[in-house]
């Protein structure tokens, strides 16, 4: 017999499968359902997708605008850390998912919510809940026995591709401006993280280098380029020996994330070494993007001292 739950709060994206998951979990459970919509610039209207939450039976739908606190508290503590998956791409989709806990978390103190409920099929949002709150239950739909009748999930426009097909034929220069290990500005331009974020990516994707053009802050054409640049930066700025030892760091970060630890102590002890690494990284550095690769030309002190030449890509 299944027990009954009072309230689940349920992180809603709008696709088939999460509006198929509110009756679903009402019905199963014998709960109210609350959904919560999280906006990191998927580029569409958010307001059409909390009306389709209410619309298949959530008796209230939260659009939490998270685009500052993702890039503020998520993805430059993992580009200051050059946190990248095995095949050396950024990971920005896999810190989405201790940010959806978060907020689920918080969503269900507020609507004094027993239990919280995602479509994902992998246990990261699960473990980072759980160590946020490990009173609540998580309902996880997709890996239910039997499953519900959900249908194959679908591909979102502009998350299934990159390369070069239709880049620019000219190439560009950029000149990526960093304080502490934080991108602060781009050619001589300071401007504030999401703003950075979304110029350079423009370039970027019209150049080929990341994935299509996305405002979607998981899919950032910007994103290979700034790890491109930071690690430039790093090799520029420390010793042979403090760079092999970021690069352990570098991948023992990664496997945090990817596993939902961003929340445990080991995190934050990684934070402490990564910081100290980074208060020496202040200086520019300039790419060439061109035919979807990535060249740093060279990388040198703000203001200029001295300058070294490296010949890396984006997937170096």
């Amino acid at each position: 017999m299944t027990t009954k739950l009072q309230r689940i709060v349920l992180a809603f994206s709008g696709s088939r499968e999460s509006s198929t998951a509110i009756p679903w979990l009402a019905e199963r459970y014998g709960a109210e359902v609350v959904c919560v919509t999280i906006d990191l610039g998927q580029g569409r209207e958010l307001e059409e997708v909390r009306d389709r939450a209410l619309a298949n039976g959530a008796v209230r739908a939260h659009v939490l605008d998270s685009r500052d606190e993702f890039a503020r508290g998520y993805v430059l503590r993992a580009l200051k850390a050059g946190a990248m998956s095995p095949d050396a791409a950024p990971i920005w989709a896999a810190l989405a998912r201790p940010l959806i806990a978060q907020q689920l978390v918080q969503i269900a103190g507020i609507e004094q919510a027993t239990a919280i409920a995602h479509c994902g099929k992998g246990a990261a949002i699960d473990e980072a809940a759980r160590m946020l709150n490990p009173a609540l239950r998580i309902v996880t739909p997709a890996r239910e026995t039997p499953p519900p009748s959900l249908p194959a999930p679908s591909v979102p426009a502009g998350r299934d591709g990159g390369g070069a097909e239709g880049a620019a034929a000219e190439q560009a220069t950029v000149d990526v401006t960093f304080e502490r290990g934080v991108p602060t500005g781009i050619n001589g331009v300071s401007m504030p993280i999401l703003d950075l974020i979304d110029s350079l990516g423009t370039i970027a994707a019209a150049h080929g280098v990341g994935r299509p053009k996305s405002r979607d802050l998981r899919d950032a054409p910007a994103a290979p380029v700034l790890h491109a640049a930071h690690r430039a930066l790093r090799l520029f700025a420390g010793s042979e020996d403090l760079h092999r030892l970021c690069a352990i760091i570098s991948r023992e970060y990664a496997d945090l994330i990817c596993r939902g630890f961003w929340f445990a102590p080991a995190r934050e002890a990684l934070d402490a070494f990564v910081n100290t690494v980074n208060e020496r990284m202040t200086g520019i550095v300039r790419l060439r993007l061109f035919n979807g690769e990535c060249e740093i030309l060279d990388a040198r002190d703000s203001p200029p001292n001295t300058q070294k030449v490296f010949a890396i890509t984006a997937n170096d």
